[in-house]
C-alpha cells in the first residue's frame, strides 16, 4: 500500500484519469473529492461490498427462482377492457 501525505487543496494522480484532492479536514474527517471519466465507477468500499453481495445473490437464483421468473415473462398480456380484482 502506498501512503502518501497531503494538505488542504493538494492532489494525487491514479494513472492518467483519475485525481484526488484532498478538500477539507475537520478533526478525524477528511473529505476527498474525485475527478474521474463517467466510465470510471467510483464507490465507498461499503456501498462496493453491498454491491458484489447482491450480485452474488443474484448469480446464485435457484431454479425454482428461474421457474416463477420464466412464467411471469410467459404470461398473455392482460385485457385492457378488464380491470383487476
Amino acid at each position: 500500500m502506498l501512503i502518501l501525505a497531503r494538505r488542504i487543496g493538494e492532489s494525487i494522480m491514479v494513472g492518467d484519469q483519475v485525481e484526488i484532492s484532498v478538500v477539507d479536514i475537520k478533526g478525524d474527517q477528511v473529505k476527498l473529492g474525485i475527478k474521474a471519466p463517467s466510465q470510471v465507477k467510483v464507490y465507498r468500499r461499503e456501498v462496493y461490498a453491498a454491491i458484489q453481495e447482491e450480485n452474488r445473490a443474484a448469480a446464485a437464483a435457484s431454479p425454482q427462482t428461474l421457474e416463477t421468473l420464466n412464467d411471469l415473462i410467459s404470461r398473455p398480456p392482460a385485457d385492457p377492457g378488464k380491470s383487476p380484482r
